[in-house]
């Protein structure tokens, strides 16, 4: 079994409540907001390289995140975003940009998610443990 620990500094976007709608060829779509892509942005660049192992399989994943207040929504997905391989292009033409912890975050089996208060360090403290087969 392996097991991956780390943390990512910063508070954590709610990638549901944050959408923004924008005009792309004349046509209404919805896009993350620009805090979630700012959060986003950060967490990659620190995630340790003996961490991005682009683990395979199924996983279990456990999360502590720390808010500045009792504001925001529990919401862990934009980390399991971040924790997943990163590509570029689509289809034939997707190629990875950076490994992640995990491949696809369809591998996650399990999660546990827990909300914590930290006014001066927020933060997500992650554990990432591979399953039996």
């Amino acid at each position: 079994m392996t097991k991956i620990t780390l943390t990512i500094l910063g508070e954590a976007a709610s990638k549901a409540n944050s959408r923004q709608i924008v005009t792309i060829k004349n046509r209404p779509a919805s896009i993350k907001s620009k805090k979630a892509r700012d959060y986003e942005a950060n967490a990659l660049r620190q995630i340790p390289p003996a961490a991005r192992l682009s683990l395979e399989g199924r996983v279990r994943i456990s999360i502590w995140i720390y808010y500045c207040s009792e504001r925001p929504d529990l919401d862990e997905s934009i980390i399991l975003d971040v924790l997943q391989d990163q590509y570029h292009g689509k289809g034939e033409n997707r190629t990875v940009i950076q490994k992640g912890v995990y491949k696809n975050d369809r591998q996650v089996r399990e999660k546990f998610i827990y909300h914590g208060i930290d006014k001066k360090n927020p933060r997500a403290d992650i554990i990432v443990e591979t399953l039996e087969q």
